[in-house]
C-alpha cells in the first residue's frame, strides 16, 4: 500500500528535523510515532525475535545508538501509568546485568535516577560508577507518552547517555513502543572498548544480519554496533518483563520480572547469554534487596 510508505517517508523527514532542532520543539512527535507504527504494521516482522520487534543501530565518529520498535500486550493506558513513575524505571534498569543499584531523588531541580553501573556484571556494587540520569516526561496526552532519561557522564570516559521511550495505543488493545539507547565516547573510552573487544567482548555479535555464510547461516554485526544492539535489547526486555509482572505485589513482581527477563534474553543465546539462571537470580535478588523497596 502506498499510504504507509508515504507516512514512513514523512516520519523519516520529521525525525531528521527533530535531530537538527529540539525534538520536542518540533511539533508532531506523536505523529512521527504514528507513522512509524503504520510502517511497522506493513513490514515483515521476523519471527526470529519471538515477538513483534525490530531493532537497528547506527554508529557515528564518537557516538553510538540503538533503537527498537515493538508491540507489547499491555494496553496503552496501563503501560503509560506504570512507566510515568520513575521508581518503576529503577526496577526496570536493575534487571540489566550491569546495573547494580538505582535510587530516585526528587527535589526542586527535578527528578533524577542515581544508577550504579559496572563495565562487567561480575564486578561488585562497590566498583559501580554512579550515573545520574535526569528523568522527565517530555510529552503526555491521552494517546501518546514520551519519556527521557539523560546522564551527562558514564563510566570510563563515556558521556551523553540517553534513553528515549515513546508509546501509543495499538490495534487489539496493545501498545506500540519505540525505545532508543545512545551515548558518546572519547579517547579513554575507546581504549577501554578496545580492551573489552580483546577480552570479554571477543566474538560477541549484535542482531543485525550483515551477510549469509556459504552454509546459509546468518552473519551478525560486530563491534560497537553489536554492543549497543545487545544493550538496547536488554533494556527493552526489561521494560517488557516489568510490564508483564507489574500487577503482582512487590516481592512477587520482582521475582517474576527477573525470571521473565532471563527467559526472554535466553531466546538470543548467541547475543545475550552471559551467565546461568541460578547465578543471575542470586545476583539480582541480592541487588534488589540492597536498594530501597519497590513501590
Amino acid at each position: 500500500m502506498m499510504i504507509p510508505r508515504i507516512l514512513a517517508a514523512l516520519a523519516i523527514a520529521a525525525l531528521g528535523a527533530a535531530r537538527a532542532e529540539d525534538p520536542v520543539a518540533v511539533s508532531g512527535p506523536a505523529v512521527v510515532l504514528q507513522a512509524r507504527y503504520a510502517a511497522f504494521r506493513e513490514q515483515h516482522v521476523e519471527n526470529r525475535f519471538h515477538r513483534p520487534l525490530r531493532i537497528e543501530s547506527r554508529e557515528g565518529k564518537d557516538d553510538i545508538a540503538g533503537e527498537i520498535h515493538a508491540l507489547v500486550e499491555t494496553p496503552f493506558a496501563v503501560t503509560a501509568a506504570a512507566l510515568k513513575d520513575p521508581s518503576h524505571w529503577c526496577e526496570i534498569l536493575l534487571l540489566h546485568l550491569d546495573t547494580k543499584d538505582c535510587r530516585v531523588s526528587i527535589d526542586a531541580g527535578g527528578t533524577t535516577l542515581r544508577v550504579g553501573v559496572v563495565t562487567h556484571y561480575d564486578q561488585p556494587a562497590s566498583a559501580a560508577f554512579i550515573a545520574t540520569f535526569k528523568y522527565r516526561i517530555a510529552e503526555e496526552t491521552a494517546s501518546f507518552l514520551q519519556l527521557r532519561l539523560d546522564a551527562a557522564a558514564g563510566p570510563v570516559g563515556t558521556r551523553d547517555y540517553r534513553i528515549d521511550f515513546e508509546a501509543m495505543p495499538a490495534d487489539g488493545g496493545q501498545t506500540f513502543i519505540r525505545m532508543s539507547y545512545s551515548y558518546s565516547y572519547g579517547l579513554l573510552a575507546k581504549l577501554a572498548i578496545g580492551a573489552y573487544f580483546a577480552t570479554f567482548g571477543r566474538g560477541k555479535v549484535g542482531f543485525t544480519e550483515v551477510a549469509v555464510d556459504a552454509d546459509g547461516q546468518p552473519r551478525y554485526i560486530t563491534g560497537m554496533r553489536g554492543v549497543v544492539e545487545r544493550n538496547t535489547m536488554r533494556y527493552y526486555l526489561a521494560v517488557e518483563a516489568y510490564l508483564g509482572a507489574m500487577a503482582l505485589p512487590s516481592e512477587a513482581r520482582v521475582e517474576k520480572s527477573l525470571r521473565d527477563w532471563y527467559a526472554a534474553a535466553e531466546h538470543y543465546p548467541r547475543q545475550l547469554h552471559e551467565m546461568e539462571q541460578g547465578d543471575y537470580l542470586a545476583m539480582k535478588r541480592r541487588e534488589f534487596a540492597e536498594k530501597p523497596g519497590p513501590s
